[in-house]
């Protein structure tokens, strides 16, 4: 691709960021991203932090998801943002540099809980898209595997997850997984989804808890 190519590209990149009102709200407020606009709606709609509310953030960078999080959340409440990529400092945030489908890192996730299970998971993460249809579908639902695998073990009973999906392919594959886990499974599009966007959140509440990993 030719150099003029990609300036042209980043600068049609530029101008929508402009544009866009979501991006424009999320600076006048001190957000690191558009994406925060995201999880406030579905907090509105479903209550999903209460105060005491203990939250990993798999996927987190650039952070404006933790930092709504932390920004709901009070006494007891606490919140782990783990990434690849280093995150600046959030205030009441704890941040795990590393890949979390790592048993390692999912290991150094729970002793941030000290042994108390999770109130709630959220996912913004996207899987590397290599443009082949067919190679980008069975890399999304492995992905969404691996979250729900997580939950299982990382979550209270009653816990929720909030994780993104494509619309189209393995979605309704993915979906019927977590109907098998939890009480309730909606779909959900947020406002400040772009209209061109396939991107989707799957909320499941109510994880039942299988009897032999215990817990509260």
């Amino acid at each position: 691709m030719s150099r003029s190519r990609n300036k042209g590209k980043s600068r049609a990149w530029s101008q929508r960021q402009e544009r866009d009102r979501y991006v424009r709200e999320a600076r006048s407020k001190g957000f690191r991203a558009r994406s925060v606009f995201k999880l406030d709606e579905v907090d509105r709609k479903y209550s999903l932090i209460p105060p005491s509310c203990r939250i990993v953030d798999l996927g987190a960078a650039p952070g404006s998801w933790c930092e709504y999080a932390a920004s709901r959340i009070s006494g007891d409440g606490r919140v782990v943002g783990v990434d690849m990529l280093e995150m600046k400092p959030i205030a009441g945030v704890e941040t795990i540099l590393g890949d979390f489908t790592d048993p390692g890192v999912q290991k150094r996730i729970l002793e941030r809980f000290e042994g108390q299970r999770l109130d709630l998971v959220l996912s913004d993460m996207s899987p590397n898209i290599t443009g082949i249809r067919i190679i980008d579908q069975a890399k999304a639902e492995q992905l969404q595997m691996s979250i729900l695998e997580f939950c299982r073990d990382a979550l209270r009973s009653g816990g929720s997850v909030l994780t993104k999906l494509f619309k189209g392919g393995s979605m309704v594959d993915i979906r019927a997984q977590y109907v098998r886990d939890f009480r309730r499974v909606h779909m959900i599009k947020p406002a400040a989804f772009r209209s061109e966007s396939r991107e989707v959140y799957l909320l499941a509440c109510g994880y039942e808890l299988a009897p032999e990993r215990g817990g509260d």
